[in-house]
């Protein structure tokens, strides 16, 4: 079949629907929305980091209070079970979310339909009929509705080479780097009896994908899949057999089936790639035979399903949608600080609780001790503001004993304190007398 592919002047005809692709407009406005907050984000880390060790802190219940409230004990468990609890829902929140940020790819259903309509000789002078084909996800909304041709490389159609001859019956699409993404094909040919025809779709995978080899399909458990999966298959194989090489790591010692396969005894694991190249080969295509029934006037539609893979946005795939919703967020902050301010009330009653326990156990001593306690703090907080007032003086006033010497007047910023105190003055009274020379004219 792949010797008769030539390149034929009747190429597909792209069928675009009225629809536009405006969601391509769409992709780009949301780039910017993200930067715009960084600068507040930045900002508020340090201050979100030290509210939350605060709120740990807050939590704990201290030994005091462990010994005489017993109940105590129960919530000191359920707190460190919950900070194991934050900690593993802490990863496994980071594991989501960096694997969001690859492309996740699911599986989903694409529906196939291909009609044909019979034409008499009244409408275009010649018997004709004309083929189409059409599809669309099953699971597919209209606001995200993606193109029938996006999903494939190749489209190949080949006629009854009888009715068409060798060549032109055989009619292809390939992709390229310019290709308009259409809703649908359609071929017309003149012609009137039942034509029987198959059709090739080689699907489009991006990265792309490979058939693997029968023997090292069967010995990882796949068919088809990207280079870097099966080359992660193989070393979980070799890993799972401990195949690896005691002495140098680096080394694959071959059981019976790897034998087989690579052809030999003993390989390094950096060859394995290129041992693979050999293995690996296009993936077969999807190939659908149907037949062109004539029928005056009606379209004749059979429909089929086929398997694809499709990229999904993180927003789009439930577990994101779950990452990005903050519900029951909020509920649980006014939980912790409810926890916070009773651990509050309870710590204040414990102290009440001592300062009256150590008073009914010993009155008097209670007393005193007390009295010394506010005795020695008023003698700090009068010692604090004599000298407090000592300062201020000496600042205000300078040092009695030292402006008593005689040398303290020679010293060379003095002489210069004079001499700007009276160029001061004598300023004042040039001022004064030109003030009164004014007013006497």
């Amino acid at each position: 079949m792949s010797n008769q592919h030539h390149q034929d002047q009747h190429q597909i005809v792209g069928t675009n629907s009225t629809t536009t692709s405006a969601t391509t407009l769409n992709s780009s406005t949301s780039s910017g929305t993200s930067s715009a907050n960084t600068g507040n984000t930045a900002s508020s880390t340090t201050a979100t980091q030290q509210a939350k060790k605060k709120r740990l802190i807050d939590k704990v219940c201290s030994s005091k209070i462990l010994e005489i409230i017993p109940e105590c004990h129960t919530y000191y468990e359920m707190f460190l079970f919950e900070r194991k609890l934050d900690l593993n829902i802490s990863k496994k929140t980071l594991d989501i979310q960096e694997a969001l940020k690859r492309p996740v790819r699911v599986k989903k259903t694409l529906r196939i339909f291909i009609s044909n309509l019979f034409y008499t000789h009244q409408d275009t002078g010649a018997p004709s009929w004309e083929l189409r084909i059409e599809g669309r996800l099953t699971e597919d909304s209209r606001n995200q509705k993606r193109k029938f041709s996006s999903f494939f490389k190749h489209l190949v159609i080949e006629l009854d080479s009888a009715l068409y001859g060798p060549n032109d019956h055989l009619i292809e699409w390939n992709r390229t780097p310019a290709t308009t993404e259409t809703d649908g094909f359609q071929i017309r040919r003149n012609g009137d009896s039942l034509v029987r025809c198959t059709i090739l779709f080689q699907l489009e995978h991006q990265p792309k994908h490979y058939k693997i080899d029968k023997r090292l399909a069967k010995l990882i458990g796949k068919r088809t899949d990207t280079r870097p999966a099966i080359l992660y298959a193989v070393w979980q194989y070799i890993k799972n057999k401990s195949l690896q090489d005691q002495n140098d790591r680096e080394y694959i010692s071959n059981d019976k089936y790897l034998k087989q396969i690579f052809e030999c005894k003993k390989m390094k694991y950096s060859e394995i790639p290129e041992k693979l190249n050999c293995l690996l080969s296009p993936p077969d295509p999807i190939v659908i035979n149907h037949s062109i029934v004539r029928g005056i006037g009606e379209t004749q539609r059979s429909i089929y399903e086929i398997d694809v893979e499709v990229e999904e946005n993180a927003k789009d795939h439930p577990m994101g949608a779950l990452m990005m919703s903050n519900t029951n967020i909020q509920e649980l902050q006014q939980l912790d600080e409810k926890i916070c301010d009773t651990l509050e009330a309870i710590k204040l009653t414990r102290t009440n609780y001592d300062l009256f326990n150590s008073f009914a156990k010993d009155p008097h001593q209670f007393t005193n001790r007390w009295m010394a306690s506010h005795s020695s703090d008023l003698n700090k907080s009068a010692s604090n503001e004599q000298q407090q007032s000592q300062q201020q003086q000496l600042s205000t006033t300078g040092d009695n004993e030292e402006e008593r010497l005689a040398d303290y007047y020679y010293q060379p910023w003095l002489q210069e304190a004079v001499c700007r105190y009276f160029y001061r003055k004598i300023q004042e009274k040039r001022g004064d007398l030109l003030f009164l020379s004014i007013m006497d004219q």
